[in-house]
């Protein structure tokens, strides 16, 4: 499960920040987690149940905003939605695709008090 190690390195990062800023504790944290992330979000959410357990955000309020995927076919310059990351072109049927979004993983904010 690399989810529970994705939750550590969110865990570490944000007590970093917040240590850095003087804080004791987080009071929000916001991310932002792309369709295309290869993170699966009901793992996700069990390891990181066990991964805030007394660490400064075990009382922070979690925001996740989902990034849809979206691609742009190489061979016919075409955008358009991308479900998953090997879906055609629909235009053209083609393979060549440079992903825009939807691969994303970030903290976006941290509220500190």
């Amino acid at each position: 499960m690399h989810e529970l190690s994705i939750v550590m390195g969110i865990v570490d990062l944000a007590t970093k920040q917040a240590l850095a800023n003087g804080a004791i504790h987080i009071e929000e944290i916001e991310l932002e987690i792309g369709c295309l992330s290869g993170i699966e979000m009901d793992s996700f959410e069990f390891a990181w149940k066990q991964g805030i357990r007394n660490s400064m955000l075990e009382h922070a309020v979690r925001h996740i905003h989902r990034t849809a995927g979206k691609a742009l076919c190489v061979d016919c310059d075409t955008v358009f939605p991308l479900q998953q990351l090997f879906d055609s072109c629909p235009n053209c049927n083609g393979h060549l695709l440079s992903i825009i979004s939807g691969k994303e993983l970030k903290v976006k904010s941290l509220v500190l008090p």
